[in-house]
């Protein structure tokens, strides 16, 4: 907090562009010979985005320490735009070459930005996930998961009840001072600078600890290499790019090696030379639509149920605000809180307040394959203006004819989609990734 700040910051540094240039080279010939490259984020990443970093000159902790109010006005984390280091971690990543991203980060705009769950450990939270103790099921939220302001300090229970143990409290993720590290993201960390033979810092300070204790295992390793070999033989290397002086800078083992720059200005030079383009920023959300049909001639009670998980198509996600199955005829049906679960009458083909008629058959002696639309209108929380959209979920099943036997009177299926919103042009793309049945 404030008392880990300077009144009087440290001095900000600013390499002219020609140096930064030389060094990104230097650092896209170090990532490509790497063979273990991890990335150890701080809050000057985010800058960018228009998030306030905690010990510049206008930093939190700064201005608090300094008694002083923000003079410029900031961006929601909830509402900012992943920015340019963000994205480029992004296709780093999908190409392979980024084998593990640490951060002191809770703005969350990492995962947003479409880093896996798998490949990032969060050493101090994130705002938008809360947990349950008890099964240790996470929760990703498009709003503010933390606990309420009221509560004391190391109390962080956010107000909502697990949905799988129903009585047990949910808890935020975010790790206040004198508290301990989650030792699931620590052990990951650890294990990934224990293996690096690169490891870049980026927007960092390098001030807490134990966190800062994880570039210094690397940068302590080449120091030790560089002393019994050659300097052509140390194949292990610490680079950092900070703006301001770090108590690591001692480890990077070449002057080309500690950068004064801004984040973006850095990595986009490294893309450069890498032969790699930054990609634009996407929302993208992951839908599971499950039916839960009664097959039997004469129809009967079907359940639709919509839900937002993660990309690992398990960990829930809630980012729908209402979801409205819209029909042929009569009233639409909205929902407005989670679980979204929709339910109605009638025969498949003709579903009662729960589908078009339009149904399609294909004969068979025992069954008839039928398809049904139903069309689904989602409303989303909105934080980057992403408006309404609907989805054409297609309901197939097999109908016994009349007189036959019913082995299974009700069939199951389950869909997910990915949703892709482009900020740029305001429009939705949807995308059917997979479908399954168990009759």
């Amino acid at each position: 907090m404030a008392h880990t700040a300077h009144k009087n910051p440290l001095k900000e540094k600013f390499e002219a562009p020609e140096v930064i240039d030389r060094k990104a080279k230097v650092l896209a010939e170090l990532i490509r010979k790497s063979k273990h490259f991890i990335v150890f984020t701080g809050a000057g990443i985010s800058t960018s985005a228009g998030i306030p970093d905690f010990r510049g000159p206008e930093g939190v902790w700064t201005l608090m320490a300094q008694g002083r109010q923000a003079t410029k006005k900031f961006v929601d984390t909830l509402q900012a735009i992943p920015t340019k280091t963000h994205m480029a971690l992004v296709e780093l990543q999908e190409r392979g070459i980024l084998k593990g991203l640490i951060s002191q980060n809770c703005d969350g705009l990492h995962r947003r930005s479409g880093i896996r769950a798998d490949m990032i450990s969060e050493l101090h939270g994130n705002t938008n996930i809360e947990y349950c103790k008890q099964c240790g099921k996470e929760f990703l939220r498009d709003f503010y998961a933390v606990a309420p302001d009221n509560r004391p300090l190391h109390d962080h229970r956010t107000g909502r009840k697990c949905p799988v143990c129903i009585t047990q409290p949910l808890h935020d993720t975010i790790i206040h001072f004198s508290e301990d590290l989650p030792l699931a993201p620590w052990t990951r960390a650890e294990a990934h600078s224990e293996k690096a033979d690169l490891c870049l810092v980026l927007g960092s300070s390098l001030t807490v600890t134990p966190a800062n204790e994880l570039p210094q295992l690397v940068g302590e390793r080449a120091a030790a290499q560089q002393k019994k070999k050659p300097r052509q033989d140390v194949n292990t290397n610490l680079v950092i790019c900070n703006l301001q002086d770090t108590d690591l800078d001692y480890l990077c083992l070449l002057p080309d090696h500690r950068i004064y720059a801004r984040a973006d200005d850095l990595i986009q030079r490294v893309m450069n030379y890498l032969g790699l383009s930054i990609p634009d920023f996407r929302v993208r959300r992951r839908l599971i639509v499950e039916t839960d049909l009664d097959v039997t001639p004469a129809g009967g009670r079907h359940v639709v149920t919509v839900k937002g998980v993660d990309d690992d198509n398990t960990t829930p996600a809630s980012f729908l605000r209402t979801v409205k199955l819209v029909t042929a005829r009569g009233r639409p049906r909205i929902v407005k809180t989670e679980p979204f679960i929709l339910g109605g009458r009638g025969k498949i083909g003709d579903l009662e307040e729960e589908a078009l008629q339009s149904g399609a058959f294909a004969g068979g002696d025992e069954a008839a394959v039928m398809s049904e639309v139903l069309t689904l209108g989602l409303e989303f929380m909105g934080n980057y203006g992403e408006p309404s959209c609907e989805l054409q979920h297609i309901v197939r099943a097999s109908i016994p004819q009349s007189g036959a036997a019913t082995q299974q009177p009700r069939q199951v299926a389950r869909t997910a989609y990915e949703l892709v919103y482009n900020p740029r042009n305001g429009e939705w793309v949807i995308e059917c990734l997979q479908s399954s049945m168990q009759v």
